[in-house]
């Protein structure tokens, strides 16, 4: 049982620190995609702690789930882990710990109801903006262009993901920006960031109250910009992407007094005109094995007590 406190403890020292040490990092928006791996590996522990710390306390409370868990294990393991030392709160604590879990799938499953709701009504509006010619059929192509006298570009994911671009965008942007605004949506769809997203959102909204969540959701919402706008720049160059996001968002006020959404804009156009040198090759190296360590702790503090025992 000792573990299993052991491990509640892990995973909200975890959940505690880590954004704070990410916070004062200074190579995320230098490299948004080692910072995209390292929030998922920390959330990955902290969501395995907590998993890992239900799974002995129901071990310890009822003997069908220990008979599950040690099915194979030698006495000497059982004995290890001491799962009768805190009697009934062993049961409390998985019984706790189980509703979080549910109430994440909950999360998530409603995440993703409303998602799916949210983008049927959008290609609903898109083939209303963009009626279908006679003899096109429905999700023909990928792009798509709409009447609009605002700048917009956005890609709608899914089971057929298309791109949105408006005729004022078109006017707007001229050659290399307008390929590096593609590059800039496909590197979103590449990368699948529509699903961090959604568990980030569904993390957040779930437990609000919890640091790390919030901060996940934050994070996410901005290093997934960061890592788009570095696929397009690879490809067309900073400036060619930088010129873009000017052109697509100085008519929302976006480098004025602006609303909180589009205050991460000019910050990204610095960014890019700025060109900070990228770190070296090992230094990311180190970071990402690093990070991929992280969930591994758990796992460890898990173990110890079966794996002593063995030796």
């Amino acid at each position: 049982m000792w573990v299993s406190l052991a491990l509640l403890a892990l995973g909200v020292l975890v959940a505690a620190v880590a954004p704070r040490l990410l916070a004062r990092a200074d190579w995320t928006e230098r490299e948004p995609i080692v910072a995209l791996w390292v929030w998922q590996c920390v959330v990955a522990a902290v969501l395995l702690s907590f998993a890992l710390s239900m799974t002995f306390s129901a071990a310890a409370s009822w003997q069908a789930v220990r008979g599950r868990v040690f099915a194979t294990a030698p006495a000497a393991v059982v004995e290890a882990y001491a799962l009768g030392s805190l009697g009934p709160w062993s049961a409390a604590l998985a019984v706790l710990l189980a509703c979080g879990g549910l109430w994440t799938g909950a999360m998530l499953t409603r995440e993703v109801r409303d998602t799916r709701a949210r983008r049927r009504r959008q290609r609903a509006e898109l083939l209303v903006r963009a009626p279908l010619l006679p003899g096109e059929e429905t999700g023909s192509g990928p792009l798509v262009l709409v009447e609009g006298d605002r700048p917009d570009a956005r890609w709608l994911p899914g089971p057929r993901p298309r791109l949105v671009i408006t005729t004022a965008a078109l006017r707007r942007l001229r050659g290399r920006q307008l390929d590096a605004v593609l590059a800039h949506e496909q590197g979103h769809a590449r990368a699948r960031h529509d699903w961090l997203l959604h568990c980030a959102a569904a993390l957040a909204s779930g437990f609000p109250r919890v640091p790390v969540f919030a901060a996940f959701r934050a994070e996410m919402h901005r290093l997934v910009e960061l890592a788009a706008d570095d696929s397009a720049s690879k490809r067309f160059g900073r400036l060619a992407i930088a010129l873009a996001l000017v052109g697509l968002n100085e008519d929302r006020g976006a480098f004025g007094p602006c609303p909180a959404h589009h205050a991460e804009v000019p910050r990204r156009v610095t960014r890019l005109l700025t060109a900070e040198p990228r770190l070296t090759p090992g230094r990311r190296l180190r970071l990402t094995a690093a990070a991929a360590l992280v969930p591994a702790v758990p796992l460890l503090v898990a173990l110890a007590p079966g794996l002593s025992a063995l030796s």
